[in-house]
């Protein structure tokens, strides 16, 4: 390909700063054309090293410059208006997650990218790291037989230690946030048990709460119980409090053993087998707020726009993942058990 995707990102925030900016800069199909922050001085300060054009309106900017594909890194309640203009100027569109604040705004950015022939991918990154990569080759091999119980959990101190705002940012407050911990970490989880199981989420029981951030009305942490579609069922932990040792593992128990993602410090992946082998797997480790890895979603990003194939985490999969979200709060609010369609 000797033209550029010429990429704009809108937000430029620390998401930005650490990932979609550092993997554009990395990928040769890309030309950095413009950024957009109401802090217009984070804008530009990219801008000028790209030669780009920076702007505190992202209206302004998707009027003004021709572009081929958005990132969008704003806070959450921004993330559907922002796709769906950038969708209607014909731009393909990467929205980080959670891919909306509602399941109604989810379908209107996927209708808005199908109305105007433009791919549509929300930036589930927890599908790309490599230990997730090779424990999803081994359950779909089909050798652990069926997938009987699982459990899922992510949680670290909470954004104040990653938003370049600190605890002042945007993460806290509700009108822009709509959700915590359950935005942040849950929906990841979410996303990917529905991809490693290959299965969907029939119902959700759940507890959800604000424990321990004071000054905030956005949730801190959350335990859910997910039946699947199967018959299997788990739990999934969210939590912005896990102030020492943070997790991001998860345990898959099936007829012939268990699989064992990212619970140990060596070894990534550990599959013990009824027979009693025990299989280790050293293949990466999985990226921390503390310590970047290459997330491959931008590259993933640009290699479906470059070759026209629909995206692994499309629209319609932010979707289903952003619904188990939604259906945990249901059963906060109602203290019943929620069925998903």
């Amino acid at each position: 390909m000797s033209k550029k995707l010429r990429v704009a990102v809108i937000g430029c925030g620390a998401i930005a700063q650490r990932r979609h900016i550092v993997e554009y800069e990395q990928n040769e199909h890309v030309e950095l054309v413009a950024f957009a922050d109401p802090v217009i001085e984070r804008a530009e300060k990219y801008a000028e090293k790209h030669g780009a054009k920076a702007y505190a309106d992202y209206k302004q900017l998707l009027k003004e410059v021709q572009v081929d594909a958005v990132s969008v890194c704003t806070p959450n309640a921004l993330h559907a208006p922002v796709a769906i203009a950038a969708a209607k100027v014909g731009a393909h569109v990467l929205v980080e997650k959670p891919m909306a604040a509602t399941a109604e705004e989810g379908q209107a950015m996927i209708e808005a990218a199908r109305e105007n022939g433009v791919l549509l991918m929300v930036g589930h990154n927890q599908r790309y790291m490599p230990p997730h990569v090779k424990a999803k080759e081994i359950l779909d091999s089909g050798r652990l037989g069926k997938v009987l119980t699982f459990r899922t959990a992510f949680g670290h101190p909470g954004p104040e230690g990653w938003s370049v705002d600190g605890r002042g940012s945007w993460f806290f407050r509700k009108p822009e946030a709509a959700m915590g911990a359950m935005g942040d970490l849950g929906v990841h989880k979410a996303d990917l048990i529905r991809h490693l199981l290959s299965d969907e989420v029939s119902e959700v029981g759940a507890f959800v709460g604000t424990i321990h951030k004071e000054g905030t009305d956005v949730d801190d942490n959350a335990t859910c119980i997910l039946r699947m579609r199967s018959g299997a069922i788990g739990t999934l932990t969210a939590s912005w409090t896990y102030y020492k040792g943070g997790d991001n593992s998860t345990i898959i128990w099936c007829e012939n053993g268990v699989i064992k993602i990212d619970t140990d410090p060596k070894d990534n992946v550990i599959v013990e087998l009824r027979n009693g082998n025990v299989e280790r797997y050293q293949v990466g480790a999985m990226a921390t707020n503390e310590k970047q890895t290459h997330s491959g979603v931008v590259d993933a990003f640009v290699g479906h726009i470059l070759a026209g194939t629909t995206p692994l985490v499309s629209g319609e999969e932010g979707l289903k993942s952003l619904q188990v979200i939604l259906a945990a709060f249901e059963s906060q609010a109602t203290g019943s058990n929620v069925k998903l369609d």
